[in-house]
């Protein structure tokens, strides 16, 4: 089975009584939140570090020793560095423009072909799989990118805004546990695959928002609410051989 990585629920006499304190149909303020437009149309950027980040980053903490040897980041190596560290032997970075300074590595991972094969003892992709249309083909790559032992991983949007700038285009995806799961199941062995989902209905709606995390308490970021999945993340290893 794929390994799901959750905290456990609430004891169920909390939940209910957590619920009595719902305020009665009719009599909800929506303060700052009663308008059709978000407080930031950034993700929350322009405001300090986005909610969706704070998942992100907490989830490459955590997964911190598996960012070592050669490791590929897709875009720059921010989080190769700050994770990584002194772990790393060599950082590569792969991007679609060539004009781009930082990249080691040009080309489309949607496209067989593109990396080299089992090159990788860690590749990062954060936020980047949702804006590839054909996603199988591109975790194949990745997939096929990694020595035996390396790790994959790979962090996706669940709820979220749809970028207005320069990736309208080809923002195609958000995606659920599960279906990040079936994706990496059908390329890696099961119980090589990590699964974990970050969110509730609080942390949602203000990413929705564009808030920032200096905003918000993070305590209630911390609880999970899988009916409200804001990143779900995995971690992937290629089997030893």
């Amino acid at each position: 089975m794929l390994r799901l990585i959750a905290k456990a629920p609430a004891p169920i006499g909390q939940r209910l009584s957590r619920r009595l304190w719902a305020p009665p149909s009719g009599t909800i303020d929506f303060g700052d939140f009663g308008r059709t437009e978000p407080i930031s149309a950034d993700f929350g950027f322009d405001r300090g570090v986005p909610i969706d980040r704070y998942y992100v980053e907490s989830f490459l903490a955590r997964n911190a020793a598996r960012i070592r040897g050669r490791v590929l980041e897709i875009g720059d190596n921010t989080y190769t560095l700050r994770f990584g560290g002194k772990q790393v032997d060599k950082s590569d970075v792969l991007h679609v423009d060539v004009a781009n300074p930082a990249a080691t590595i040009f080309g489309d991972i949607s496209v067989p072909g593109t990396l080299p094969e089992r090159a990788f003892d860690c590749v990062i992709l954060t936020q980047t799989l949702h804006l590839i249309f054909d996603m199988r083909v591109a975790l194949a790559e990745l997939a096929g990118a990694l020595r035996p032992g390396g790790t994959l991983l790979v962090t996706v949007p669940g709820i979220t805004p749809v970028d207005r700038g320069a990736w309208r285009h080809t923002w195609f995806w958000s995606l659920t546990e599960i279906a990040l799961g079936r994706l990496l199941g059908s390329l890696f062995e099961e119980k090589d695959v990590e699964l974990e989902t970050f969110g509730n209905v609080f942390s949602a709606t203000c990413f929705l928002q564009g808030l920032a995390v200096s905003e918000v308490r993070q305590a209630k970021l911390d609880v999970l609410d899988k009916s409200f999945p804001v990143i779900v993340a995995a971690a992937a290893r290629r089997p030893l051989e």
